[in-house]
């Protein structure tokens, strides 16, 4: 027999480091060649680690919820080498161990196995069932503490389905997606000082022309044709009209961005929010645009995204119109500078002036709302970049072809 080390994959070339969700296999267990046994996440990107080889999963190296780099050796197993190891020999193997070993009642096993709770830890769990067995009550009593660590005492609390009820009030513990969030969107509110002006622009020739095009271009292309890849063309020409948008900070130093790689903020059916990164949007036609949109989202919202799409981004937008908002306040997605929330688009009474004179008519109005750092961004070109892309939409030529 032999020993081999499975180590933490690369997954692209901005992506140093994962975090360790849940074994699906356990100590001794054995794993085939190219089955799946732990899934990791980077950043919001949830992954797979499959088994390159036959074996026996004999030491995990890493446990839920801790970080491993790239490189790292994440656990070991031992190989085959000329005696071939049945799954029937290694039941029989298991057992026999096991049975000289504390009793674990099948629920507990399950729920320690759903929760990622080794054999070692639970070895470590005072039972208060008969025979200082461990009870349903006393695991979920370990996972809260190991995930919670706080201090109030049990004995005024119930627990129940993996959730704790303390006076009445029940006390649900974040996922791993809305802590990653929560941990961003407070070091940005505490980095950057976020300033936000507010412009109104007039989008009728843009409604008007998706109405002309959107049933000749689904039928053509398979695609629907969506309004947010006018957004980011405007925003795209306004970023190369005004570039020091398009920046970071470093300490004291400002690094202007080369590239335009432009966020698209999008919301999960969990209600988590994600933010796939449409790179070198400047290079994109407005049909190209309207492809790549498409799809981003559609994956962000299946869980297929790989976690080099959601990095690099230096300017960000947020679609709040779709739930129903007005305008808003977004926060700066770090290490950007910057972000624009997109509001509902309204049908108003408005003035319109001509040639001949001031009239009334109905049009489409929509509010933009502009984020930015006043670290480096003051309100002049703040202000300025907002209404540039304002113009942009409003010069907007409902004859466009796509």
């Amino acid at each position: 027999m032999a020993e081999y080390n499975l180590t933490l994959p690369a997954m692209g070339e901005s992506i140093a480091e994962a975090t360790i969700i849940r074994w699906l296999k356990e100590e001794g267990d054995y794993v085939k060649k190219e089955e799946l046994l732990v899934e990791i996440a980077t950043d919001k990107i949830d992954s797979e680690v499959y088994s390159p080889v036959n074996g026996i999963l004999i030491k995990k190296l890493f446990y839920p919820d801790q970080v491993a780099k790239v490189g790292n050796s994440i656990a070991i197993l031992e190989t085959e080498d000329n005696t071939e190891i049945t799954y029937e020999e290694k039941t029989i193997k298991e057992e026999q161990e096991e049975s000289k070993k504390r009793f674990y009642s099948p629920l507990v096993r399950t729920i320690a196995n759903k929760e990622g709770i080794s054999f070692y830890e639970l070895e470590t769990i005072k039972g208060t069932g008969e025979n200082e067995r461990i009870t349903k009550k006393d695991l979920l009593k370990f996972i809260y503490i190991k995930k919670n660590r706080i201090s109030f005492p049990f004995t005024k609390s119930r627990i129940y389905n993996n959730k704790i009820s303390l006076n009445n009030d029940e006390i649900l513990e974040m996922d791993r997606m809305r802590k990653i969030t929560a941990e961003h969107m407070m070091r940005s509110k505490n980095v950057s000082a976020h300033v936000t002006s507010f412009v109104e622009a007039d989008v009728t020739n843009i409604v008007k022309w998706r109405e002309n095009l959107k049933e000749s271009f689904q039928k053509k292309t398979g695609e629907k044709l969506t309004l947010m890849s006018v957004f980011v063309e405007c925003v795209v020409k306004a970023i190369k009209d005004l570039p020091m948008i398009n920046i970071s900070v470093s300490g004291t130093n400002i690094i202007k961005k080369r590239n335009i790689h432009i966020g698209l903020a999008t919301a999960l059916p969990n209600g988590n929010l994600i933010v796939p990164v449409i790179k070198h949007a400047d290079s994109y036609s407005l049909g190209g645009l309207v492809k790549i949109i498409n799809d981003l989202i559609k994956r962000a919202k299946s869980n297929k995204l790989k976690p080099e799409e959601t990095q690099g981004g230096t300017y960000t937008i947020s679609n709040i119109g779709s739930f129903g908002n007005l305008f808003g306040t977004p926060i700066i997605h770090q290490p950007q500078v910057a972000i624009m929330a997109i509001g509902l688009i309204q049908k108003k009474l408005s003035i319109i002036e001509t040639p001949e004179g001031d009239f009334v008519g109905i049009r489409h109005k929509i509010y933009l709302s502009h984020s930015y750092d006043h670290r480096v961004i003051d309100g002049v070109l703040g202000g300025s970049f907002a209404k540039k892309v304002a113009l942009y939409l409003e010069k907007f030529n409902s004859y466009t072809k796509i």
